[in-house]
């Protein structure tokens, strides 16, 4: 057990300078003044200072078993160590697979998921990758949802994109009545979530999808819509249609036809739409390439799990306020996700929780009621971290 004094809290939204009692994994009281607790109980102390508090950050879309593959074999990207994502604030992640669907598979994603688990983070994925028909374990999208406890939604499925499938407006229906119909009979996200390439169709696919069927428009929920800025407009007025818009956290040059992550985000709220309806993700552990006019490959990077908590630095920095912007990192994926216990701080909900110092930098991390992270340094670190 835990009390949290003087802690500024976000929960998402401010709350003032409150005292918080962690038990197990929960967090179970949030009071004014502290509670008095018999010393028999042991509870641990942690006076806060005043320092802000608010819920572990969400990764909707992180590459886990690793991602890359475009630039040849050596170009697969290792999975992702378990400091790389709690030194980030990232306390939840749900894992994707992208163009690799073949020597990479959704039992992979799968099992490391439940690695994470066991490591005492929150982690699920998606079935399924780039290509259509999807790749999975028990033979269809449905099937996964339903029998796989980890899996909630399908995807990244490419679309509008040269590594895609390039399919039909049938094939994307079926897969999303798939998803749909999964996810109402577990109470799972049953989820599309869809790679936006930069081909010149944008989101012409799911728009026709969303008018071509009785799918809810929720269950389609494009990603890297910041990748160009014609696309980003184009999504927003799918939000205004009701999806959820993912914006991706991946490097912008100065002069390049795509928003960083906190100008997209800022657009948006400034745009007057539905504040529940935009996430941040990193595209952690993927691989992040550049094409020619050919579609080989020029150069890449690879996508950092740090990049939600620089995201949100960038937008304290530039004076936005804290409770505007912090519920697309945390309960706005949480709603889109179905994740009832996450993306607040509540009585009742997981004990995930960041801390942050005044210039908005994380100092410390609980995921589930354990110190992950204390005064910026990983005090817990994955199984194989420190080997060669």
């Amino acid at each position: 057990m835990w009390i949290l004094h003087n802690a500024d809290l976000y929960a998402p939204e401010p709350r003032g300078i409150k005292h918080l009692l962690v038990a197990g994994s929960s967090i179970v009281w949030i009071g004014d003044d502290p509670p008095a607790l018999d010393s028999s109980l042991g509870v641990k102390e942690f006076d806060l200072e005043g320092r802000r508090i608010l819920p572990g950050l969400i990764d909707g879309h992180v590459h886990l078993s690793g991602g890359g593959g475009e630039a040849g074999y050596q170009s697969r990207v290792p999975a992702v160590a378990l400091s790389r994502l709690t030194l980030g604030g990232v306390t939840s992640v749900v894992g994707v697979l992208g163009t690799d669907d073949v020597t990479r598979a959704p039992a992979e994603l799968v099992a490391t998921a439940r690695g994470l688990i066991e490591q005492g983070l929150s982690a699920w994925c998606h079935t399924g990758g780039y290509h259509i028909p999807p790749v999975t374990i028990t033979g269809t999208v449905r099937g996964d949802i339903i029998h796989i406890d980890r899996v909630i939604g399908v995807g990244e499925i490419a679309v509008s994109d040269h590594r895609s499938s390039q399919p039909t407006q049938d094939e994307l229906l079926r897969i999303g009545a798939e998803a749909h119909v999964g996810g109402l009979m577990t109470g799972k996200a049953g989820v599309v979530h869809v790679h936006m390439g930069d081909g010149p169709r944008g989101t012409e696919p799911i728009l026709r999808a969303i008018e071509g069927s009785e799918i809810p428009a929720r269950v389609w929920n494009p990603t890297h819509v910041n990748r160009r800025r014609a696309l980003f407009d184009d999504a927003m007025a799918l939000a205004e249609r009701g999806c959820t818009i993912d914006i991706t956290a991946f490097p912008v040059e100065e002069g390049e036809d795509a928003w960083a992550a906190d100008e997209a985000l800022v657009r948006y709220l400034d745009a007057g739409l539905p504040a529940d309806r935009v996430t941040v993700s990193s595209d952690g552990g993927g691989c992040l390439p550049a094409f020619d006019s050919e579609g080989r490959v020029t150069h890449f990077e690879v996508g950092s799990p740090g990049a939600l908590a620089q995201t949100l630095l960038a937008l304290l920095d530039r004076g936005q306020p804290l409770d505007r912007v912090l519920p697309a990192f945390t309960s706005n994926p949480a709603l889109l996700l179905r994740l009832p216990r996450k993306g607040r701080i509540a009585a009742g909900a997981d004990a995930d929780l960041v801390t942050l110092d005044p210039k908005g930098r994380i100092v410390d991390v609980m995921a589930n009621g354990t110190w992950y992270v204390q005064g910026g340094n990983p005090v817990i670190r994955g199984p194989f971290e420190g080997t060669a």
